[in-house]
């Protein structure tokens, strides 16, 4: 068996990694570099509490089930790439109101109790605890999951753009290539080959600490973002914080008042980041559906679909390629919820 994954974000490449463990002949086809997507922008959260609260039962039951593949995902990819991926378990605060119903596995703290998990805070009246919430660095992960793939004979062809998608083939600028299954994984840009795909902008900074100064242990949510501890990026850390929602097509462009405004509410749950300083700030594109759930699926005769990940790629990464593996093998059934053909 012959498939063609057509995009090398995390979604691609862990689809494209267990598919060639099975011994399948596999390629992946990417336009740029590995990772360099909505993968390289991305904060790392592996964040099923904070993420899934509000979501349809389905998704949230596909989130928890990734949420769970993770720590075993994260130990074999190291094992197998011999790159480090940075899985840490650290948990997340949420500062919000107390909610009506505490979530599986969480707890509220009252002020001092948050505090006491991330010191720096301001006074709080509280905060929800996901001891269960983790992150991983996914410019390393999408660096392993390249090279896991590579090691388990998969052939990762980059500076190759699609132009379009047909029954088990797709077309480049070099012809047409045939396969018994193409998988488009193309994020964003699946929508430039006839997905119901749209780009939606995210900016975001990096802080690095003074001299002396600690960054936070657990992921931090509240007051409109979210600041992710990053330890390993240098000898102090980093901390991320993110992100804007805007609807700008494929502009990248970085503005001083998504800067601005990032930073002024993250100073606002961490006075003391007013002294801290700016070492970072890009954007990328989330590729969201019409309804905002996941394309994972059969689109039509020889072509799959793993796509509208959303703000969810880096969670559901296990979760996808597991699937979509299982998927194109006959070894599973369609999730209903996010079958492509729902919008045809």
């Amino acid at each position: 068996m012959k498939v063609i994954i057509v995009g090398a974000g995390v979604a691609g490449l862990g689809i494209g990694w267990r598919l060639a463990q099975a011994g399948v002949n596999t390629t992946i086809l990417e336009r740029g570099e590995p990772g360099m997507g909505a993968s390289f922008a991305a904060a790392g959260m592996i964040a099923a509490m904070a993420e899934m609260a509000d979501a349809p039962p389905a998704e949230a039951a596909f989130g928890e089930r990734a949420r769970a593949l993770w720590p075993d995902f994260a130990i074999e990819l190291e094992a197998a790439s011999g790159m480090a991926v940075d899985y840490r378990g650290n948990g997340a605060l949420l500062i919000e109101p107390r909610p009506a119903v505490i979530p599986p596995g969480a707890a509220w703290l009252d002020g001092a109790a948050a505090q006491a998990r991330a010191p720096m805070l301001a006074n709080i009246v509280g905060a929800l605890w996901g001891p269960e919430e983790a992150q991983a660095d996914s410019r390393a992960l999408s660096r392993a999951l390249a090279e896991a793939f590579r090691q388990a004979g998969g052939d990762l062809v980059t500076g190759t753009q699609v132009t379009a998608v047909e029954a088990g083939a797709v077309v480049t600028p070099a012809g047409r290539h045939a396969a018994d299954a193409v998988i488009v994984a193309a994020g964003a840009w699946s929508g430039r080959l006839g997905l119901p795909v749209t780009p939606v902008k995210g900016q975001m900074i990096a802080l690095a600490p003074p001299s002396g100064a600690a960054i936070p242990e657990p992921v931090i949510w509240g007051n409109g973002v979210y600041l992710v501890p990053r330890p390993l990026m240098g000898e102090r850390g980093r901390l991320l914080i993110g992100a804007t929602v805007e609807e700008a097509g494929f502009d990248l462009s970085l503005t001083d008042s998504a800067r601005d405004d990032l930073r002024a509410r993250a100073e606002a749950l961490i006075p003391g980041l007013k002294q801290w300083s700016l070492v970072e700030h890009w954007a990328g594109l989330r590729p969201r559906s019409p309804d905002g759930l996941p394309l994972l699926g059969k689109l039509a005769s020889g072509v799959w679909v793993a796509g509208g990940q959303y703000r969810n790629g880096i969670l559901f990464c296990p979760a996808i390629a597991d699937h979509l593996r299982d998927l194109v093998l006959g070894r599973a059934a369609v999730i209903p919820a996010f079958d492509p053909q729902r919008f045809q």
